[in-house]
């Protein structure tokens, strides 16, 4: 029976990032779109850590994968899997391709790999292994060298093209020629990069890649592993790079900061998810739209063929966006997380403020830092109170004092006050309005001053007033 056809199998995509430093926007993009993918077909998405850089895979790097992608609710149906726990698996495999004749070890020292590969540069050939080691009818290979552990060889195809049509770059050809012979297993027996990532996805029955262009020099070698094992190879789909604001590609070495770090600094997950969406991906001219549309609309069609560029101030304005459009209750809880953070318990008052202040600030860090004053005391600056508080407005708020002493405590009923007070001492709204604002929450700037002062108590605002 033929080979079922990986674009009608049940899609199962992955994600499978290496723990070698801290994950960033431009890599968890390359988690969005398999897990959109997959959501969007009713499929799987698998997440896989590829920790077999010993020297440089860390806990910590491992922790924000996990945390990053908890926090963006891309959450994987399956793993996360470790290459550290499969290398049984691994190596029963090599030992198959050793026995049918599909990998052979190679004695090559290093100093010899470097001497051909000086010879080929002075000769302006293509760096590459020369085949010395690979068995041939009729072939004598060269006696085992003493005290040289051998690596092991993929037996690549030498004629022919390995060829196929990825979803982003179209069709993709490369001569089988231009291909040397992978190495598959170090001297110590560890099976390298290359090599894992195809008996992963075979096992792990994975039909479509979605992965950065950097990967694109891997495929054709990877294809033909697949091949030499008895399986079709995914679909593929290698997306441009992000390139940070200056051009450059994202890196942890270029500055981009870890995931996690949006989280610390206030931005809510679907604006992140929204953001970063469109850094590859369009639905016509939308720019802001949920979780579960982008769900909806996604497919491999409308992935950009282009680098996308990073930029903080529109993902600032796309969490604004979100912030507005968010319940304020919600919102609240988030601001109140925020809160904690600094040592003040919120109260009840929290979502009529987030409310009040939300469509004037871009992250739950500046909503909190607007909250604060209802919370913790801020005391006016000396330029503030010389230039606001000034003798022609006094008289006006010890009346206004007197006013909200007996008042009820509501807008409707301040702004009653207000008008009163402006109107006894005839005075316009703003020079009066900026120094109550000044002497009772310490900042010339604040939403409409009836309703910011019915969420402080009457004592608190009385008191203040009756002081300057």
């Amino acid at each position: 029976m033929p080979e079922i056809s990986q674009s009608t199998k049940r899609v199962r995509t992955r994600f499978a990032p290496s723990p070698t430093g801290f994950i960033h926007l431009g890599n968890i993009r390359s988690a969005l779109y398999p897990w959109a993918f997959a959501r969007s077909t009713g499929g799987d998405f698998i997440l896989r850590i590829e920790d077999t850089d010993l020297e440089r895979s860390t806990q910590a790097s491992v922790d924000v994968i996990l945390q990053g992608m908890a926090w963006l609710g891309l959450k994987p149906d399956e793993g996360p899997y470790y290459q550290m726990q499969r290398m049984d698996r691994y190596k029963d495999v090599l030992a198959q391709l050793l026995a049918e004749g599909k990998a052979y070890r190679c004695y090559m020292s290093v100093d010899a790999l470097n001497a051909l590969r000086e010879h080929q540069l002075a000769t302006k050939q293509k760096p590459r292994y020369d085949g010395t080691w690979r068995p041939e009818p009729g072939k004598t290979l060269p006696p085992i060298p003493e005290g040289v552990k051998p690596v092991l060889r993929f037996r690549n195809p030498q004629e022919g093209v390995v060829a196929w049509d990825d979803k982003v770059k179209g069709r993709v050809e490369v001569s089988n020629a231009e291909l040397d012979d992978l190495v598959i297993a170090r001297p110590d027996g560890t099976p390298t990069y290359n090599f894992c990532v195809v008996v992963d996805d075979m096992d792990m029955r994975i039909t479509h890649v979605i992965r950065g262009d950097d990967h694109v020099n891997n495929t054709p070698r990877q294809i033909n592993i697949f091949h030499a094992l008895g399986h079709e190879p995914p679909i593929y789909a290698h997306l441009p790079t992000v390139l940070n604001e200056q051009g450059e590609k994202m890196s942890k070495r270029n500055g981009a900061k870890a995931v996690t770090q949006y989280r610390d600094e206030g931005f809510l997950p679907d604006a992140v998810i929204n953001y970063l969406a469109r850094l590859g991906w369009s639905h016509g001219d939308e720019e802001i739209f949920s979780r579960e549309q982008f769900v909806e609309w996604f497919n491999l069609d409308h992935l950009g063929k282009s680098a996308a560029q990073f930029d903080e101030a529109k993902l600032r304005w796309v969490n604004a966006q979100h912030m507005k459009q968010m319940d304020d209750a919600a919102l609240a809880q988030l601001v109140g997380e925020q809160l904690a953070r600094r040592a003040i318990t919120a109260d009840e008052r929290l979502p009529a403020i987030c409310g009040l202040f939300k469509e004037r600030s871009e992250t739950t860090v500046a909503l909190a830092d607007s909250a604060q004053a209802f919370y913790v005391d801020k005391k006016p600056s000396a330029e503030d109170l010389q230039q606001y508080v000034t003798d022609a407005v006094r008289p006006a708020l010890s009346t206004f004092a007197e006013k909200l002493a007996s008042a009820e405590w509501s807008k409707e009923a301040i702004y009653g006050a207000i008008t009163e007070t402006l109107k006894s001492h005839g005075l316009k709204m703003r020079p009066f309005g900026t120094a109550v604002r000044v002497v009772v929450l310490g900042t010339p700037h604040t939403p409409s001053l009836d309703v910011v002062l019915a969420l402080q108590p009457r004592e608190k605002v009385v008191a203040k007033l009756r002081a300057a």
